[in-house]
């Protein structure tokens, strides 16, 4: 599991306002943004392009604690850190990432106060639209969607249906996911599909192995996740991804999600490309 320095972004930086202000903050930030694009440029040339993951998860987190931090309410935090969405895949797709899984909202955030829920599923619907209306992504919802509001997953569905033919990176859009739940509902699939065959439990038992349950997950036809990244500082993967990721990378950052860098996923891939991939041998 890897943890590197990638800090939290001060507010002089977010706002383009460099400490004492004055006249000076324009020449101190245009050599900050100089010297940042410069190193940008050389970790980028640190990672070999044949180590580029091929599917990376994201645990998009600490948007709550940003918006805490500005003094706002959480919505602005997810609102900062939904507009962040577009501009990570367009990383990804520099970078040659093929797949692309994030987590917007997991099972346990639907426990939350509809203060909070209703705005961030208002802010999650409106950024699959955005999404779907690029062009650029193939949008698939992951999820229990029988557990949103007929809105939410109406609108996952359609950015679905209307991405479906595009060629761009697959785009896995996790919204009331939870990796326990998801094991379950694959069981749930697996049972009802040998019922319909007149399987008996017995036979079934019998000869289902773990291939069986893949192909009944939510990401069922799609390589594993090589490189999970978690952004906010948190260490634990809180069920992301629990089945498919037995084998992944795992790359903490402190940096709250609307405050991750370009510099900060470059980091993260080269520090993924430099690891010897065992898969427990």
């Amino acid at each position: 599991m890897g943890v590197e320095a990638c800090t939290r972004v001060g507010i002089a930086r977010r706002t383009g306002v460099a400490e004492g202000g004055g006249g000076d903050s324009l020449p101190l930030m245009g050599v900050r943004d100089l010297v940042y694009r410069v190193y940008s440029r050389q970790v980028a040339r640190e990672i070999p392009i044949e180590r580029i993951p091929r599917h990376v998860g994201v645990i998009l987190d600490g948007n709550r604690r940003w918006a805490a931090e500005q003094a706002g309410p959480s919505s602005t935090g997810h609102r900062v850190g939904a507009e962040k969405i577009s501009e990570f895949l367009g990383w990804c797709d520099e970078a040659g990432v093929e797949v692309v899984t994030l987590w917007l909202l997991s099972t346990d955030n639907l426990d939350r106060p509809p203060s909070e829920t209703i705005p961030l599923l208002r802010i999650i619907e409106n950024t699959v639209e955005q999404l779907s209306g690029d062009g650029r992504w193939k949008i698939h919802p992951v999820g229990s969607l029988d557990l949103l509001p007929e809105t939410t997953s109406q609108a996952l569905k359609r950015a679905e249906d209307l991405t479906s033919t595009n060629e761009g990176i697959l785009v896995n859009v996790a919204v009331g996911y939870g990796g326990r739940r998801e094991v379950v509902d694959a069981v749930r699939s697996l049972l009802a599909e040998h019922a319909a065959k007149g399987t008996s439990l017995d036979e079934l038992a019998a000869v289902v192995d773990v291939e069986h349950i893949a192909e009944h997950l939510y990401t069922r036809g799609q390589p594993d996740p090589d490189l999970v990244i978690r952004t906010s500082g948190e260490q634990r993967l809180s069920g992301f991804l629990l089945w498919q990721s037995a084998h992944s990378e795992f790359y903490f950052c402190e940096a709250y999600w609307p405050d991750f860098r370009q510099v900060d996923f470059l980091r993260a891939l080269r520090s993924y490309a430099a690891r010897a991939r065992r898969y427990g041998n």
